[in-house]
């Protein structure tokens, strides 16, 4: 088992899910957060006042499945999320030790 994060665009979202789904991938966990890489962040100009916005917004996607599907979910990601300019994000990929869906109490890959 695997565990994918990725880090995209916020409005590369939809088109992520979709891509996603379509790749037969279900099930992901989406947050908000904010960083910065290459990208380093912009100076904007507020009231007269300029200051300086070191941490970008971002998704943040985290996907756990089958050792089997992840270069269909990395291609998902990677063709749905690229714009082709610096800020595109990475994708992360490590091993997942345990699985355990609190409801039923299945484990590992009947969990996913």
């Amino acid at each position: 088992m695997k565990k994918v994060e990725a880090i995209i665009k916020p409005f590369k979202l939809d088109d992520v899910r979709e891509a996603l789904s379509e790749a037969g991938i279900n099930g992901m966990t989406a947050t908000e957060v904010k960083g910065f890489g290459r990208q380093k962040g912009h100076t904007e100009l507020y009231r007269g006042a300029e200051y300086v916005v070191d941490f970008l917004p971002k998704v943040k996607l985290e996907i756990v499945i089958a050792e089997s599907d992840v270069d269909r979910c990395l291609e998902a990601i990677t063709n749905a999320a690229k714009t082709g300019k610096i800020g595109d994000g990475k994708i992360f990929v490590t091993n997942v030790e345990k699985i355990i869906r609190i409801r039923t109490g299945e484990t590992d890959q009947d969990a996913i």
